[in-house]
Parts: structure tokens; C-alpha cells; sequence
């Protein structure tokens, strides 16, 4: 083992001179308390290190003792359910004990053993590769135990099916003539290096969400990338929240990085309470939180995402599709500023360091949908909350992110402020891979997807152009066509992009739901448009009863209702024949007059 000995600190960041070899980003502990740190420069006989503990008490002539091992974390069955810090060490206290925010210093990475029935499904003699699939354990949700990447071998000696501490070998496996190799429950693996797979494959599905304005308009792609950025109050929380709750990936891993301490305190306390739509069990039950608050120590912020993604990582590997909800990476972008700062590196714009692009863009890529080792199909999509000062859009954490994600959802201050939710802003966003996902709304039920998101589009986009002019010359200036394409831009607006998180009856919306919905309302976009080409005053297009309901029909019609749809589809058909009988009963004179 290597040691140095510190003859300078400055916050998190130390400097030491060695007295035997390290190697950059090997795991150290520091001073009596064993605080826990990693290398990131070596230069001569002088290593540069950060601490993820509280440095308070550190000074020169301490020690600083090598592990030999990069930065890793415990990977294993006792993920599911729990609340760890940035470094992958519990917070949620034992028995009935509320989760802390805070980490006796010098606390050890490793916790007690916890134990689990394990059941193997692998013989005497067998071989088994990387990622292989050796058991599974039960509990509140079955896992699958796996054979670390970097092993190859036959099975020497399996443990029959019995209650193990996760770290007892339970199976033996020869590498070769002279080698054998326990491999336990859990496993060690370090946080900055990619889990290996057998092969990324392409986009072909969406994660759904259940939020129209993302399903429909904005999706993101399982095992993509996308990005929520958004000034203070315009709900980003939230909205990562009824992801968390909604979406339909097998585990959520949501990592609090830098945020204040009473909003993760907050998430601490509901989380746990939640229900799990999908099963009726506790949502915390296919949940792992991390929660690294702003008074933590700020380089185990920095570590905080690579711990997450790891996370994530391991179980994708398990052939499950995950979710990683990332709050926020604005406050990691700090940390990495803060670092910089103390190591005396130039600083880049806005001061944050020149190598930021590429810590965003290695984080970023390790989102994927792949070929597992173990043959079956897994996948990571992460969900980076961004927080730009003042909600410029402008400065250098968005503007990289946007380089590295394919969905892009721009929250608004003044949707928000006018009470509009979810506040994504259609004309700010965009989603690279929705004429990937054309295929997957075709296989259920709607051919015509791609289209008719375009069309709202379309009506959106005319929609701010006429309301510019709308300030200037007034609505009654403008031709009956492009008044009526304000009103059937504000039916879009409030039939499908508006969806409160805290409705009992849309605050969820199946993608068959949402099918039907934007069928709807397309159907009477269209009729609105003939009507009016045939002499259909617009006064009397708006101010039918059909109209008025559509405006409601997330909240009127649930899941389940289909019926109600086609009905619906039927009331508007009628309501414009209706009219056009009316007009042909008119005199050319009474018509001439109205229009």
C-alpha cells in the first residue's frame, strides 16, 4: 500500500508528497479518520487529490494512505428500496428510522451484510461468461445475480438455495488451471468506467411517460438522452417526479445532486409514501434514491452522477429498462467550477472549467439501449434537470447539454407564471428521434402520428407569428382563416399540451388514451377548416358546445373510456352538419351579412 504525506489543503482539494506509487483516480483515505478522496493529477513526487468527506481538522504531515483500486462502489441485490449519498453509503437508518442528510465523517464505504434467499440457476461444471446470469434472490423484487464482467470460467461450486449475507461466495468459478475466483451476491465496480455490453442497439421505442405534451409532441427515446432545463419556480421538480411515478421503466434511480437541502428532505419524506401505479406496491420498491444535498461535501457532488449512472448500469445489466432522473446537473456543473478553481486550473466561460463539454458528453453517452452480455435487452434514459441562472438558455451547462441530448424540453417562465403545466415550451423543444418512434405509435393503432405532430406544430408555430400581429392591429384585422387558426391552436394548447400532475383523472395518459385524444382533436380541426372554407362563420365554430368540451376532455374522459372518444368524434360530425344545414337554409343576403 502507497502513502504520501499532505503539506498543503485548500477545501476539498489537498496536496502530498508520495513516498511510493499511485495511479491517477486510485480511491485514497485520508488522516486518522480514513477520509475517503481519489486522485485526479499526479506531477513528479506530488499527487493532487479532492476528498469527498468534510477536509475540517486535515493538516500537513497527515497521512494519506493508497488503495490500489479506482473510485468503486458495492453494487448488489440491497440497492432497491434504499437512500444512499453520492458515494453509495446508506442514509436510510436502520428499522424505523428516518433517512439523514448527513455522514459521520470517515464513515467506511462498506456497510453490515444484508441477507437474502438465493436460488442459482447454474450446474457443476458449467461455463459461464462476463454478465452472466448465475441466481436470482427474492425479496421485495426479485433480482438476478450476476457474474462480474471481467470473469470467464467454468463453475467449480455452487451454494444450494439457503439465506446468504450478500457478501458470502456462493459460487467458485476456474479461470484456468490455477486460478479460482469466489463471486458473491455483490460486486465492486468502478464508478467512472462504463459497464461493458454486447452491442448498443437503435432507437425503436419511446419511454413512456404518460404526459402528452412529451408522448406526443417531444418523446424521448428508451435508452436516450434528454434534457429539462428550466429557471427557478418553473417546475422542474414536479415534473420529475411524475416521471418517476408514471413512466414505465423497471427501476428509477433518482439522484439529487447539489440541490437544497429541505427539496431533497421533501423528496426523502414522499417518495417512501408513494404508490407505484404500475403495481399498487410502494413506488420506493423499483426506486433508488441519491440524495447529495449543497451543504455536502462538494467533490462527492461531482462523484454523485457517475455513482447514479453506475447504478443504472448494473441494473440494465439485469436486462431491465432504467430510468435516471438527474436533479440537477447545473449544481454538479458547480462542483466540477469549484474544483477547478481550487487546483488553480485557467478557467473557461463563466468560469467553469475547459473541460466541461467533455465530462458532460461521458456522462451523456453512457445512456443507451443495448445487448446485454448476458443476451437479453436492457437500457438507460437518462432525464438531466438543468437550472440555468435567470433561465438563460444561453450559458455554457445548457448549451453543451444540448449538444449530447436528443430530447430538449425547455421549460417557460411565463407558461409557468400563467399556470400552465406542464410549462414545456412546444416552440423552445424538440425530440431528435420522433420519426424513429413513427413505427412504434403505427404498431398501436395510429399510422398517422408523425403527421399529426406536425400539424400541431404548424399550429403552434402560426400561433405566436399571429399573436405577435394580434398586439399590433388587433384579432379583428386578421382574415377568418388565420382567426381560426388561433382557435384551434388554443384547443391543442389546452386539450393536449395542458395536464395537471395533480388531477385524480389526467395526471396519467396511456398512449392509446392520447391516440384517441389527438384523433379527436384533429378531427375537429380538420372539420373546423372545411366548415369555414364552405361559409361557416367563425363566431359560430367557436362558440359550439362540442368545442367547449373538447377543451375539457382531459379531464372528462379517463382511462378506459374509449368509447366515450368515438362518441365524441360523432358529436363534432353532427354539430358541423348541423351548421352547414343552417347555412344552406340562410339567404344569400342573411349570409353575406354574418360573413
Amino acid at each position: 500500500m502507497s502513502e504520501a504525506r499532505i503539506h498543503w489543503v485548500g477545501g476539498p482539494v489537498l496536496r502530498a508528497r508520495m513516498s511510493g506509487p499511485f495511479h491517477l483516480y486510485e480511491s485514497i483515505h485520508v488522516g486518522a479518520a480514513a477520509l475517503l478522496g481519489e486522485v485526479i493529477t499526479l506531477e513528479g513526487d506530488e499527487l493532487v487529490a479532492q476528498v469527498y468527506e468534510d477536509t475540517t481538522g486535515l493538516r500537513p504531515g497527515d497521512l494519506v494512505e493508497g488503495t490500489s483500486q479506482p473510485l468503486s462502489v458495492k453494487l448488489g441485490p440491497g440497492l432497491l428500496g434504499r437512500i444512499f449519498d453520492g458515494l453509495l453509503r446508506p442514509l436510510d437508518g436502520a428499522g424505523d428510522a428516518p433517512p439523514a442528510l448527513t455522514m459521520v465523517r470517515g464513515a467506511r464505504r462498506s456497510v453490515a451484510p444484508m441477507q437474502f434467499d438465493f436460488e442459482p440457476c447454474v450446474a457443476l461444471g458449467e461455463r459461464v461468461t462476463g454478465g452472466a446470469v448465475f441466481g436470482h434472490v427474492a425479496g421485495r423484487r426479485s433480482q438476478a445475480c450476476l457474474v462480474p464482467p471481467d470473469l470467464s470460467g467454468a463453475i467449480e461450486s455452487v451454494c444450494p438455495s439457503g439465506r446468504y449475507a450478500d457478501d458470502t461466495p456462493l459460487v467458485l468459478v476456474r479461470l484456468d488451471e490455477s486460478r479460482v475466483v469466489p463471486v458473491s451476491l455483490s460486486q465492486l465496480w468502478p464508478v467512472r468506467r462504463p459497464r461493458p455490453v454486447r452491442e448498443h442497439l437503435p432507437a425503436r421505442a419511446p419511454l413512456v411517460t404518460g404526459q402528452r405534451i412529451l408522448d406526443t409532441m417531444f418523446p424521448v427515446a428508451r435508452g436516450g438522452r434528454a434534457a429539462l432545463p428550466g429557471g427557478f419556480g418553473t417546475g422542474k421538480t414536479v415534473l420529475q417526479q411524475a416521471l418517476a411515478k408514471w413512466c414505465d421503466a423497471d427501476v428509477i434511480v433518482y439522484v439529487g445532486c447539489g440541490e437544497r437541502g429541505n427539496e431533497m428532505a421533501e423528496v426523502l419524506r414522499d417518495f417512501p409514501k408513494l404508490e407505484d401505479p404500475h403495481t399498487g406496491r410502494p413506488l420506493l420498491e423499483r426506486t433508488v434514491i441519491i440524495a447529495n444535498t449543497s451543504n455536502m461535501p462538494v467533490a462527492a457532488r461531482e462523484a454523485s452522477i457517475y455513482t447514479a449512472i453506475t447504478v443504472a448500469e448494473y441494473f440494465r445489466d439485469q436486462g431491465l429498462h432504467v430510468a435516471l432522473l438527474a436533479d440537477s446537473t447545473s449544481r454538479w456543473a458547480e462542483a466540477l467550477r469549484e474544483v477547478s478553481g481550487r487546483l488553480g486550473e485557467l478557467p473557461g466561460e463563466a468560469g467553469y472549467p475547459a473541460y466541461l463539454s467533455s465530462r458532460l458528453a461521458e456522462y451523456y453517452e453512457r445512456a443507451a439501449c443495448v445487448r446485454t452480455l448476458a443476451g437479453s435487452e436492457g437500457s438507460v434514459t437518462i432525464i438531466g434537470a438543468v437550472s440555468p441562472p435567470a433561465g438563460d438558455f444561453s450559458e455554457p451547462v445548457t448549451m453543451h447539454t444540448r449538444r449530447f441530448v436528443r430530447s430538449f424540453w425547455a421549460l417557460d417562465r411565463q407558461r409557468a407564471q400563467a399556470r400552465f403545466y406542464p410549462a414545456i415550451h412546444p416552440l423552445q423543444s424538440y425530440a431528435e428521434d420522433a420519426e424513429a418512434l413513427a413505427g412504434w405509435w403505427k404498431e398501436r393503432g395510429n399510422p398517422d402520428w408523425l403527421a399529426q405532430r406536425r400539424r400541431m406544430l404548424t399550429l403552434l408555430e402560426q400561433q405566436a407569428k399571429l399573436e405577435r400581429m394580434v398586439r399590433i392591429v388587433g384579432k379583428d384585422a386578421l382574415p377568418m382563416p388565420q382567426q381560426l387558426t388561433l382557435v384551434c391552436a388554443e384547443l391543442v394548447s389546452e386539450a393536449i399540451l395542458r395536464q395537471s400532475a395533480m388531477s385524480p383523472v389526467d395526471r396519467y395518459c396511456s398512449p392509446e388514451r392520447q391516440t384517441a385524444m389527438l384523433r379527436t382533436v384533429m378531427h375537429f380541426v380538420s372539420s373546423a377548416e372545411r366548415a369555414l372554407e364552405q361559409g361557416v362563420p367563425l363566431e359560430r365554430i367557436a362558440a359550439l358546445a362540442v368545442y367547449r368540451r373538447l377543451m375539457r376532455v382531459g379531464e372528462e374522459i379517463a382511462e378506459g373510456d374509449a368509447t366515450k372518444f368515438d362518441e365524441l368524434r360523432r358529436l363534432v360530425d353532427e354539430a358541423f352538419q348541423q351548421e352547414l344545414r343552417e347555412l344552406a337554409g340562410r339567404t344569400p343576403v342573411a349570409r353575406a351579412a354574418q360573413n
